[in-house]
């Protein structure tokens, strides 16, 4: 367990700017360090716990009632936390705890007391987005593990580095980042290791599969400014996946049934998966703390059979590349099945939403491609807010 400190002085918050983005490299032979990554699975309440630790996932992560991008979930209570994180480590499963949102000086108070029952309860991470509580973290604890938020928008050498200065331990990265994006920054921390022998490389963490936001890393306003509900408070309402209009030059843009203009297409990286254990990344996300017990069964069990396909592989004394994993039709189709827009491929250019050079999908038209100037119109704010 970690380290309780007596600190109780507050702290300044700090915003987050985007990270510039990195240069796509050329992949190294292989990062990984014959190392598999971890599956971390999402749990919005108890029957979803369930249903990742049942199908294979090596940790979860969730969310307490407060301080959580999710606020539409279940979510459990600060009481719940002895018990569960029990439940988990009988079973050799890690917990994390989503404390991702941004944090107001007032509320400083409420997240200090929820950070040492965190610490309290023996869970294994926070995962965080406000760099104000990094360092309120760090003056609570010197060692309870701190894990770099996706929304902390960390593309690039330069934002690790950040992340290790605020004291994280391991960082999720952007889901716009590339596969030779992400071994850029492998490289790069394997060279400034070279350079600082005392400076380990950071873990990182992508996510694997699940949904994308129409925004990089989560960092959308237009439902705070459309409806009043802020997304880096846990209250999007999700305005990208409603049907809008398109209007040029003052006429309404014939669209057919192509009206789910900003809802991009989930994520899904079944098949990179050999490129993305070869880049060497820590940790393997599904994204999906709303959906149901049964999607987290389905999507984690199809991953960890992939996984642990790659583990026979690698045991045998053969090298991990494209061909290791042979993805099964039905394993596709369980993925569709349990939920699916129609996918884009993990670690690939086209998750870089605003780099569309093409409409992908029924589901991201013109407005995407900056084909159609125009403006786009919905629906009132009173229909946000209804959401």
């Amino acid at each position: 367990m970690a380290a309780l400190a007596n600190s109780t002085s507050s702290v300044p918050i700090a915003s987050v700017a985007p990270a510039p983005a990195s240069a796509p490299a050329s992949a190294p032979a292989d990062w990984s360090g014959g190392r598999l990554p971890e599956l971390l699975a999402p749990a919005g309440d108890w029957d979803c716990v369930r249903a990742a630790v049942e199908n294979g996932a090596d940790a979860i992560y969730f969310g307490l009632d407060r301080f959580n991008a999710r606020m539409r979930a279940h979510n459990f209570t600060e009481a719940d936390l002895p018990s569960l994180m029990e439940f988990l480590h009988r079973r050799g499963v890690r917990g994390y705890v989503t404390f991702n949102t941004l944090v107001f000086t007032d509320e400083l108070p409420a997240a200090r007391a929820y950070l040492r029952s965190l610490i309290a309860a023996g869970v294994d991470a926070a995962i965080v987005q406000d760099v104000g509580i990094c360092r309120l973290i760090r003056q609570l604890s010197p060692d309870f593990p701190i894990h770099g938020s996706t929304q902390m928008t960390i593309t690039s050498p330069a934002g690790v580095e950040l992340a290790r200065e605020l004291g994280c331990e391991l960082v999720v990265l952007a889901r716009e980042n590339s596969i030779p994006e992400i071994t850029a920054i492998q490289s790069a921390q394997q060279a400034a290791q070279v350079a600082h022998p005392e400076r380990t490389p950071l873990p990182l963490e992508v996510f694997i599969h699940g949904a994308l936001c129409v925004a990089y890393s989560g960092q959308c306003l237009t439902s705070e400014s459309l409806g009043g509900r802020s997304a880096n408070r846990g209250e999007c309402a999700q305005a990208c996946r409603m049907p809008y209009e398109l209007v040029s030059d003052g006429q309404t843009v014939p669209l057919g049934d192509r009206r789910y203009l900003l809802s991009p297409q989930d994520l899904a990286g079944l098949e990179v998966l050999p490129d993305l254990v070869r880049s060497g990344v820590r940790s393997l996300k599904i994204e999906g703390r709303l959906k149901s017990p049964e999607y987290v069964a389905s999507i984690t069990r199809v991953y960890r059979r992939a996984l642990d396909q790659l583990r026979v592989h690698r045991e045998s004394g053969q090298p991990i590349n494209a061909g290791s994993a042979q993805v099964r039709p039905s394993d596709r189709y369980e993925l569709e099945m349990a939920f699916s827009r129609g996918c884009i491929r993990a670690g690939s250019a086209a998750c870089r939403i605003r780099n569309w050079p093409t409409p992908v999908s029924v589901r991201s038209a013109a407005f995407c491609s900056g084909r159609s100037p125009g403006w786009i119109s919905s629906g009132s704010s009173s229909d946000l807010r209804a959401r």
